[in-house]
């Protein structure tokens, strides 16, 4: 059977001061009306039951997750002791699939995208699902790219395994603008973090490519999860597993997807005013400003005359920077005062 890994353990420091240790990212409506992680596990319907749907988050968040996603069983939310990336949690999660049901299938996705068209994700989805179970490869979705995004890890598709499905050839990690555009129009695709693959394969992968988790699968079998996050070494599922496999292939994705990584996604992931301005919050006033991305929660906040910054007014706290900047807002965080920065 099919069962779907949602990731949702990030602090999402990048949308300070909004976002929190208390109020991590996925938590947040900063797509849409409903906080990401609901977005993430609704997008799922139709393609994986709930009864099938682990979420893996810190321990922290186990209870507001629980509340969140109060249709999901409780013991369907796994709480990580301590953070180790990737890798340990996915082979966590992949290890209760095969617990519960030892022909497990997983996908594996992340609880803080953007996804323009759900019926396109499931669609994606499923034919991802079905070459991990019919060739017995680890699968990745590649987004087919919309323009040449220097903060995404590329993959670049080999021979042709079925259908639309390759086999990849090689990924290449943010690669500089240049670069980017090369890669583009050798008809590489975004490296999404959708990913698909059986059970027992990555297990087997596990024990074979990845020194840093296979050595303590033991652990899991016999229960220990806080003493297998203690001896892993925190790496990347990507590292890990798809960078290292010889059984990696792509399938496309041709839907809308962003990961909203810096407040400067919202321009691209919410509606615009025909000055491309978005404006989020009661008291927002634009005037004669483009490009624009602004969020209030707690007072008006007045913009005239600028184009391309981010206004953020959130928790008694004003963030101004620009679009360019937004991505190195964790840069800025590392020197803030601390009761600056670790508001809650």
């Amino acid at each position: 059977m099919r069962w779907a890994a949602v990731l949702a353990g990030g602090s999402g420091t990048r949308f300070w001061p909004l976002s929190t240790a208390a109020a991590p990212k996925q938590f947040l409506p900063l797509a849409g009306p409903q906080p990401l992680i609901v977005d993430a596990v609704s997008r799922l319907r139709g393609l994986i039951p709930e009864e099938r749907t682990l979420v893996i988050t810190a321990a922290a968040y186990v209870d507001e997750t629980r509340r969140l996603l109060s249709h999901l069983p409780a013991e369907n939310i796994l709480g990580e002791p301590q953070a180790a990336s990737t890798g340990p949690a996915l082979a966590w999660a992949t290890h209760v699939a095969q617990q519960r049901d030892p022909e497990a299938s997983v996908l594996s996705l992340h609880a803080d995208w953007f996804v323009g068209n759900a019926l396109a994700f499931r669609e994606t989805a499923d034919a991802a699902l079905d070459v991990a179970e019919r060739f017995d490869t680890l699968v990745t979705v590649g987004i087919v790219p919309t323009r040449p995004d220097v903060g995404y890890g590329y993959i670049v598709p080999g021979e042709q395994l079925d259908g639309d499905a390759r086999r990849v050839d090689r990924f290449e990690e943010k690669p500089d603008g240049e670069r980017a555009t090369a890669l583009i129009e050798q008809g590489a695709l975004w490296n999404s973090g959708l990913f698909a693959w059986r059970a027992e394969r990555f297990a087997a992968e596990s024990a074979s490519l990845a020194p840093e988790i296979g050595p303590f699968y033991g652990k899991l079998t016999h229960g220990d999860i806080t003493g297998f996050f203690a001896a892993v070494t925190p790496i990347a599922v990507d590292k890990s597993h798809f960078e290292r496999s010889e059984r990696v292939a792509v399938v496309p994705g041709r839907f809308e997807w962003d990961d909203v990584g810096t407040w400067a996604a919202l321009g691209r992931v919410r509606s615009a005013d025909p000055e491309g301005n978005v404006a989020v919050g009661d008291d927002v006033f634009v005037h004669d400003a483009a490009n624009c991305v602004v969020w209030s929660e707690d007072g008006p906040v007045v913009l005239d005359g600028v184009e391309d910054v981010v206004v953020v007014r959130a928790r008694g706290i004003v963030l101004v920077t620009t679009r360019a900047r937004a991505a190195q807002l964790k840069e800025l965080l590392e020197h803030l005062p601390p009761e600056l920065r670790d508001i809650s």
